[in-house]
């Protein structure tokens, strides 16, 4: 006989609730319509019920009416635990069951003043889970009763229902602020108040039984409905934050939650966020609140001012104290939030932090393993060359103790500290080798692998012993793709070393000892030792162990070896094996379609030149921000990130080059509007916007510039910070400064309406009417729109509404405008390839630039050009030379280099040569500096 007692060997299960299912539920059922009801066996099915619902058991829609309105019939028990069963499992079904809106006159009459404090609590949840918004507007009345209602349960589930209904029907709930707030300003019960307590007994419950609360935990609740309410007007809750902040922590101060407080802090955080101005006011505030009575809220201030950006050391010196005191406190979770704030601190302040290093070496041996994980790691940070021995040997004593992730917390430090202190490079290497052979998953072993990267690229003197760790780690490694990423830096560092030939033979017993994939990838790596070495005695090994490997079971093996042998003896290698360049994916995707979808182009070949390049190491970058950004939505807006600019006349920022995959997003709008089809592919779209107003403003306007060949159109981003106004038929009106420009305005398409906080588009397009020039001038211009008030109750526009106009900041087109920045992977073999007949060499004098890293950045900008060869980042040095590479309109590869030298007297000086296939742009270019 089974024993539902102790566990089943063959079911594996514990406990009387696994032995059932769904249909011997659904059977049993029928209890719920005996007569008269059995409080009993109605709350063990209950039970069962919500247990099979929290397992993942799905009901069919007809299943899970007819139990629904099954147990709605025990709404006639007056047993109080019994009520409390049928409000939870009333809830589950809500959203699977058919006609549950049938069960709102039950809830309504619980909910009346009449009723007891937990009817009325749990009838307001479960209505919430069956109102929509048509049903709203009659159930008002009853919710803005029970947010002010004396006793907390009831408030408390009036405003948390009230904050989900917002969702679904912000005009109502927002007539319900006055109510929320008159929640918070409520006085708390006295002594002598009372309040029906929740009973979980089974059992009747005496309608006379009272218990007192003292709970504050409506202010949590109002204070978030108030602030979802209030949230898109940047005013409003400016006024929300000063006045409840005003006395806070003081005796008579209006919150008393620390909850709520914690959540007035970070109000005031997006306040400083969304308006700058206001942070000397909001720290000052945050400042106060370090010293409030609670625990909570102190580590919450703390924490919000040690995220302040550009924050000085005084400021926070403060923060960093209340840290360090919590450190010796008693209570884990206290000391674990801040030695947690204080570890992400150091990552970008580890000066701020270092004060606290003694209380953090006593926390080295705390009982706690994730307290004394980010004590280390926050030590790594902070500490001096002097300490790393010392450190390095006391996280060793505990690493198998913790977690991987935990481990990979530390492996990431030890990493990041290799530069800070280079010279301890062997120590650290040596952790590392030997965290390897703990036990440990795949993300502990990539952190490990990938932070012995960092001394192989940022460490040369640890090169080789670095390459010898990895070769031992490839001896006896279970991962894939660890394997593969090893040897990939084995082939490109190992050949640069003194005596390549000692990794060859770990690289070929891949070959002999592995799967398919790591055998592919040891193929590759011999071929690049076959290359990159030039004594001719390794390029014959090389051939020996490759021909090896034409026997191989896999294709793809063989297909390699095959292919590299070929390299190797011809000599042509630069395009196999040395080169690191790959084509931008997104615009040759985009490049491809405008060409075969154009029948006059079908005549031509395919011009493969004017497909702009990008390095491998920045297509895996771009990877990693694209699954980063999987999570993120996009909200109907394709613009990026809105820089900050001065408007014409100042010195054009450094950008990065323009994101590809941004590009065609902006391609494929651009393909939506007709005026635009006939303009042919999109050539290049500006790498971020450019801010016409301030960001105050009631109207926030940026401008994209994109280029096409023969066309310019100009996308202005508009946004209406407006409450109650509709702005409908936004127009640009662009005018140039120069009448003599050769642009022709052709298209002017408005916005058809700008709702209150919703971004719109608005395009002007301009046609090249002279192709042989690259225009030059600035824009001025001009919104102009129908305004309409809104009716605030339903948010419908006016009828009526009047014509204004808004001027905004000059918009400029620039030579680097036409200009897409380009990657090459030899800089050396593009000059060459160019001819230097078509070279232009310019000497100039940039006497009001301060140092050759701010003439490199104007360069770039002004050029719009990608520099090559991490030439763009100055060393520190009076002279210096950067490379640059892009592609003109047309598909026109342009080169330039610039040396420059700096003397504090004269500045900068510069020689600037440009290379291209044209004479004329190479001219152009110049002229963009000179």
């Amino acid at each position: 006989m089974m024993s539902y007692s102790k566990r089943d060997e063959d079911s594996g299960r514990i406990g009387y609730h696994h032995y059932f299912d769904k249909t011997t539920v659904l059977q049993e059922a029928r209890v719920f319509n005996e007569s008269p009801i059995n409080a009993r066996k109605c709350r063990a099915l209950l039970t069962k019920i919500l247990y099979l619902i929290s397992l993942g058991e799905t009901f069919g829609t007809t299943e899970a009416t007819e139990l629904f309105f099954s147990v709605t019939k025990l709404f006639q028990s007056k047993d109080s635990a019994l009520r409390q069963m049928v409000y939870l499992v009333i809830k589950e079904l809500s959203t699977v069951a058919e006609d549950v809106i049938m069960v709102t006159s039950s809830l309504m009459k619980d909910m009346q003043p009449t009723s007891e404090v937990m009817y009325r609590a749990n009838a307001i949840r479960v209505l919430r889970k069956i109102t929509d918004a048509s049903m709203l507007q009659g159930l008002e009345r009853f919710l803005k009763a029970a947010i002010v209602d004396k006793n907390a349960k009831v408030s408390s589930a009036a405003l948390v229902s009230s904050y989900h209904l917002y969702g679904i029907a912000k005009e109502v709930v927002k007539r319900w602020a006055n109510e929320a707030q008159e929640a918070i300003n409520a006085k708390p019960p006295s002594a002598v108040s009372a309040a029906t307590s929740y009973m979980t007994s089974f059992g009747n419950v005496p309608a006379t039984y009272t218990a007192v609360s003292n709970s504050n935990i409506v202010q949590y609740h109002a204070l978030g409905l108030l602030y979802a309410i209030r949230q898109k007007d940047r005013m409003a809750v400016n006024k929300l934050v000063q006045a409840y902040a005003a006395r806070s922590g003081m005796s008579g101060s209006v919150l008393r939650s620390p909850f709520a407080q914690c959540l007035l802090v970070r109000y005031a955080c997006k306040v400083m966020e969304e308006d700058p101005s206001s942070t000397r006011a909001i720290y000052e505030l945050l400042e106060g609140w370090l010293r409030h009575k609670s625990e909570m809220v102190n580590l919450e201030a703390a924490k919000a001012i040690c995220e302040i950006k550009d924050a000085s050391a005084k400021e926070l010196f403060p923060a960093v104290t209340t840290l360090q005191n919590f450190l010796s406190s008693g209570k884990p979770s206290i000391k674990f939030a801040a030695i947690r704030a204080l570890n992400k601190l150091a990552m970008t302040k580890p000066a701020a932090v270092a004060p606290c290093n003694i209380d953090m070496e006593n926390m080295i041996t705390d009982p706690n393993r994730s307290i004394s994980t980010f004590a280390i790691t926050t030590l790594l940070k902070t500490g001096n060359e002097a300490s790393v021995e010392r450190l390095m040997k006391q996280i060793s004593g505990f690493m198998s103790e913790i977690t991987d992730e935990s481990k990979v917390l530390v492996v990431e430090a030890v990493g990041s500290l290799c530069i800070k202190f280079p010279a301890k490079h062997h120590v650290m290497l040596s952790f590392l080798s030997g965290a390897l052979r703990d036990d440990g998953g795949y993300d502990f072993k990539r952190a490990v692998v990938e932070a012995i990267f960092n001394f192989v690229k940022y460490i040369p003197e640890s090169k080789e012993a670095a390459l010898s760790h990895l070769c031992e780690i490839i001896e006896d490694c279970e991962y894939s793709k660890l394997s593969v990423k090893i040897l990939h830096l084995l082939g490109v560092e190992g050949p640069k070393c003194p005596q390549p030939t000692k990794y060859i033979r770990y690289i070929y017993n891949r070959v002999i000892l592995e799967n398919a994939v790591v055998r592919g990838a040891a193929v590759s790596a011999l071929a690049k030792f076959g290359v990159n070495v030039e004594d001719e005695a390794v390029k014959q090994s090389v051939k020996v162990l490759l021909s090896r490997c034409l026997d191989d079971a896999d294709d793809e093996v063989r297909d390699r070896a095959t292919m590299y042998l070929n390299v190797i003896k011809s000599g042509d290698e630069k395009g196999y094996v040395k080169d690191d360049s790959t084509y931008a994916l997104a615009y040759l995707e985009r490049q491809l379609l405008a060409y075969v979808s154009n029948p006059e182009a079908a005549d031509a070949p395919f011009d493969l030149s004017s497909v702009p390049k990008i390095s491998r190491q920045e297509e895996q970058e771009r990877g990693a921000q694209e699954q980063s950004a999987v999570a993120q939505s996009l909200g109907g807006s394709i613009s990026p990130p809105i820089s900050s600019s001065n408007g014409a006349g100042s010195r054009p920022s450094v950008t990065a080059a323009p994101s590809l995959d941004q590009q065609a997003v902006y391609a494929q709008k651009l393909a939506e509007v007709p005026e635009f089809t006939s303009f042919g592919p999109l050539f290049k779209s500006s790498a971020k916007p450019v801010e016409l107003t301030e960001a105050e403003t009631e109207y926030v306007v940026s401008c994209v510039k994109h280029v096409f060949a023969h066309h310019v159109v100009f996308q202005f981003n508009i946004k209406n910070t407006i409450n109650d106004t509709v702005l409908e038929d936004v127009n640009v009106l662009m005018t140039p400064e120069s009448d003599d420009v050769s642009l022709v305005e052709v298209a002017i398409i408005p916005a058809p309406q700008l709702a209150y906080d919703i971004p719109g588009h608005a395009y002007v397009a301009f046609e090249r009417t002279i192709l042989e020039e690259y225009p030059e001038c600035t824009f001025s211009s001009v919104l102009k729109f129908i305004a309409k008030d809104c009716d605030p109750t339903t948010g419908e526009p006016d009828e009526e509404g009047f014509e204004d106009e808004y001027q905004v900041e000059e918009v400029s087109l620039a030579i680097a405008d036409f200009v897409l920045p380009s990657y090459i992977p030899s800089f050396n073999k593009g000059w060459e390839d160019l001819s230097a007949e078509f070279e232009v060499v310019e000497t100039l004098a940039l006497t009001a630039t301060p140092g050759i890293q701010e003439a490199c950045n104007d360069l770039i900008a002004l050029l719009g050009m990608q520099a090559l060869e991490n030439s763009g980042t100055v060393q520190g040095s009076n002279v210096h030379t950067m490379v640059l590479s892009g592609i003109f309109i047309g598909g026109i590869r342009v080169l330039a280099r610039c040396r420059m030298t700096y003397d504090s007297s004269t500045g900068v000086t510069l020689q600037l040569a440009i290379r291209s296939a044209n004479e004329e742009v190479s001219q152009v270019l110049i002229g963009a500096i000179a």
